[in-house]
């Protein structure tokens, strides 16, 4: 089997870690008030197993089989079916690990079964068995709150690391970067996939809040004092569920200003990029200029002397005393002017 771990729960206490599914379903029905499976990659025999024992829907098992699930939150009757992506950034290659869990929650089960390494469930099991076996003892509906309050949290790390990344891209902006191009597509990218993974968080946490109203509204028009304890817990809930609503609201407020960030830094690179690409060729039509300039300085006085050079008898001025001073001054002059006609036409 893959099951990570098999606990049953009293009084949210670890009574029982049975070795079977058999155990677990038998220690349940007889003393305990929750089994909490958690499964690993299972296959479909072992998933439908513990779908005929618990009566899970069809359709939730489908998707939590086969992953590739979007954020949701489904209700079944009295079960509920979450599917989370939790995530987790690599700062190494600059890139977001997602995963994906599919929660089944009932009166007295939650099975959860994992496509990824994280998040560390482990790590929230361990947490309420030793430091809150009062809020264990609430049931399902609260470790499938506590589950959903790691991802959140976890989000944050996340949403840290690509906010820093950007800052970092806008100094590579700035420099002149020629790859910084590249890097803020596969940032948007990431930042995209993290926006579709937190999408729906707000609208599953208003789920959970009008479930828990529902509950708490059942309790309050009871007398007895079990109704009472109850009430005080729905209250309870319902503050904690708006502080993760509050948090599925900023995480993704934050990533979408990413998603702005990365769009403006990407046309501010644009422009920057035209801006060089136009300072460039300005730069080589004054070089072109300087050096069309000189050359025609220098081709003028070249044209006079190639011509005296030709090897002809009868030539104007050919025998002439100051025939070569001529030249010379002629060669010169015509230079000198041109000289000052460029410099006039700021071409040099």
């Amino acid at each position: 089997m893959t099951i990570i771990d098999n606990a049953v729960y009293k009084d949210g206490r670890r009574i029982l870690a049975p070795s079977s599914l058999d155990q677990t379903w038998r220690a349940l029905k007889e003393s305990g008030d929750l089994a909490w499976l958690g499964m690993y990659r299972p296959d479909a025999h072992e998933l439908q197993e513990v779908a005929d024992e618990l009566h899970l829907h069809e359709l939730a098992v489908e998707d939590a089989l086969s992953g590739g699930q979007r954020a949701k939150l489904e209700h079944y009757g009295e079960d509920w079916f979450m599917v989370l992506h939790p995530a987790r950034y690599i700062d190494e290659t600059e890139t977001v690990e997602f995963g994906e869990i599919g929660v089944f929650s009932g009166d007295d089960y939650v099975v959860t079964v994992r496509h990824a390494e994280e998040p560390d469930l482990a790590a929230v099991r361990h947490s309420l068995e030793r430091d809150s076996p009062d809020r264990l003892a609430l049931g399902p509906w609260q470790v499938t709150f506590e589950i959903l309050d790691k991802v959140v949290d976890d989000y944050f790390p996340v949403a840290d690391g690509l906010e820093q990344d950007i800052g970092e891209i806008e100094d590579q902006i700035f420099a002149g970067d020629a790859h910084v191009s590249r890097r803020i597509y596969e940032l948007s990218r990431e930042v995209l996939n993290f926006q579709h993974a937190i999408r729906a968080l707000p609208t599953m946490v208003d789920q959970l809040q009008d479930d828990a109203r529902a509950r708490l509204h059942a309790d309050e028009a009871g007398e007895s004092s079990a109704a009472s304890q109850g009430a005080a817990i729905e209250v309870e809930n319902l503050r904690r569920l708006r502080d993760v609503h509050d948090h599925a609201v900023q995480i993704n407020e934050r990533v979408a200003a990413m998603r702005a960030m990365l769009n403006s830094a990407l046309e501010l690179d644009s422009t920057l990029a035209s801006k060089r690409l136009a300072e460039q060729s300005i730069e080589q039509n004054e070089q072109v200029k300087r050096i069309s300039s000189w050359a025609a300085i220098i081709f003028a006085p070249q044209l006079v002397g190639s011509i005296y050079g030709m090897n002809f008898d009868r030539m104007p001025e050919l025998h002439w005393a100051f025939g070569y001073p001529f030249a010379l001054t002629l060669m010169l002059t015509v230079a000198v002017v041109l000289w000052v006609l460029f410099k006039r036409a700021e071409w040099l």
